[in-house]
């Protein structure tokens, strides 16, 4: 069957953890499988935004199940209070990691454990949930006789600069475009790695990859609470349209990787036009999918959670 963006498989008794669910990409996608039938887990800093976004979400979809997971994905502590949360769960079929930061500090700083602040929000923090995550992913395809999927949010970005692997944290040469491209670079090698550790401990848990391409909140509708644009916003958004799209066009590649039964673990999804278009499979920038590189990071990773991502038993 050929995947449909606007009639996506059914989701029903499925459950789909989304980080950073009350806005942008992460709302789009939430709200996509809740139309689609599966109970969604909104994980997210801000309970005002995210009830907000639940809002939003039961207009088009009244009896959707929603929730909220108080959820910091710069703090390892909170994510290690998410996982108590998580660990109650009866199931838990698929995790998106789309949470991250995307409006960098001029300046390099470092959260309260001490990790370069961009690097700690969009990868470390997630190979920490990851670490918590998945042995209820792994209790689930074990329950259900299913193959739970975990998503990790790639970006264009993972095609214009040079990885520093001897320097994730930038210490030598900070620049917000930097940190923010060399997290994403690690997050997409993260899910790959994950995929190929995973496929040879016979796990039936699989992990894909999937970029928004140039999405823009502008090209949205208004959403009240989560999403606001000013009119100069909408107006420089439009200009840009020739080679942008809005955002729950962008959520597509992540619902795709989700929701598509034909897709396996390794996947990459991205937009047909590479900025723009309809979710197709694409090739990724080598560099994520270079194996030394990634055995590399996910011991650096380890290191900086203090424990293994991949539970050895």
């Amino acid at each position: 069957m050929t995947w449909n963006a606007d009639s996506l498989p059914d989701q029903t008794g499925r459950v789909v953890l989304v980080t950073g669910a009350n806005a942008g990409l992460g709302f789009w996608t939430s709200l996509g499988l809740a139309r689609a039938g599966a109970e969604v887990v909104l994980a997210s800093r801000s309970a005002t935004k995210t009830q907000a976004a639940m809002r939003a979400i039961r207009v088009k979809v009244p009896d959707a199940r929603l929730s909220h997971l108080p959820f910091d994905t710069s703090s390892l502590d909170s994510v290690r209070a998410a996982g108590e949360r998580l660990a109650d769960l009866d199931r838990l079929d698929a995790l998106v990691a789309n949470a991250g930061m995307v409006h960098m500090p001029k300046e390099r700083q470092e959260t309260a454990d001490g990790i370069e602040l961009v690097f700690a929000t969009n990868v470390v923090g997630h190979a920490a949930l990851l670490a918590e995550a998945l042995p209820v992913l792994q209790r689930t395809a074990d329950a259900h006789d299913s193959a739970p999927r975990v998503v990790l949010l790639g970006s264009l970005s993972t095609l214009l600069v040079r990885f520093h692997g001897d320097d994730l944290q930038l210490r030598d040469g900070y620049s917000g475009w930097q940190a923010y491209a060399q997290s994403k670079i690690a997050l997409s090698s993260l899910g790959f790695e994950l995929d190929r550790r995973l496929a040879a401990s016979h796990s039936t848990v699989r992990a894909l990859v999937a970029h928004p391409g140039y999405s823009v909140n502008g090209l949205d509708r208004g959403v009240p609470g989560v999403n606001e644009p000013t009119r100069g916003r909408r107006f420089s958004d439009t200009l840009q349209s020739v080679y942008a799209q809005s955002k729950q066009r962008g959520a597509q590649p992540t619902l795709r990787a989700i929701t598509d039964e034909a897709a396996d673990g390794g996947w990459f999804f991205g937009p047909r036009w590479l900025t723009k278009g309809d979710a197709v499979r694409q090739t990724p920038a080598a560099i994520t999918t270079d194996r030394d590189v990634a055995a590399a990071l996910w011991t650096d990773l380890e290191r900086l959670i203090g424990t293994p991502i991949l539970p050895t038993s």
